[in-house]
């Protein structure tokens, strides 16, 4: 009989400002960690959600990190600061921008567990997009559904 399980946990990423920041050794520690005991899981579904509307998630490549810059400077150009045409102003010239780049991107990914890891490319790591010029704390939920 196949037993499924499903297992929750929240990260927290403290950010600088404005970038993309790097959290998979995050997810797969969690991962490692069901696998010691009951709660096993080595076939499943992994969903990663960001708790904020000024933050999104992606999953991009992790081996030069041009990429994510090139990705972050793009939405810079995309979405500028200060727009005059902007009805949402009250918190700062950094939020309706914000706003828009998240809704662009993804507030959740979904990833499948094979042989209980992340099904991730070689070159593909999961990352918080930081939108707003402050540093924040931003939550992060992870979800996993899976059998052993």
């Amino acid at each position: 009989m196949i037993r499924v399980t499903q297992h929750t946990h929240t990260i927290s990423i403290p950010t600088r400002g404005k970038g993309l920041y790097p959290f998979t050794r995050d997810v797969a520690r969690w991962i490692s960690s069901l696998n010691i005991g009951t709660g096993t899981i080595e076939t499943g579904l992994l969903t990663v959600f960001v708790q904020h509307t000024s933050a999104s998630l992606a999953i991009q490549e992790n081996a030069d990190p041009d990429v994510v810059k090139d990705l972050a400077d793009y939405f810079e150009r995309l979405a500028p600061e200060s727009d005059p045409r902007y009805r949402h102003q009250d918190e700062g010239p950094d939020d309706m921008p914000a706003h828009i780049r998240s809704a662009l991107t993804a507030t959740s990914l979904t990833i499948p567990i094979v042989h209980g890891r992340m099904a991730l490319g070689t070159w593909q790591g999961i990352y918080l997009f930081e939108h707003r010029a402050a540093p924040h704390r931003r939550s992060v939920v992870l979800h996993v559904v899976g059998s052993s």
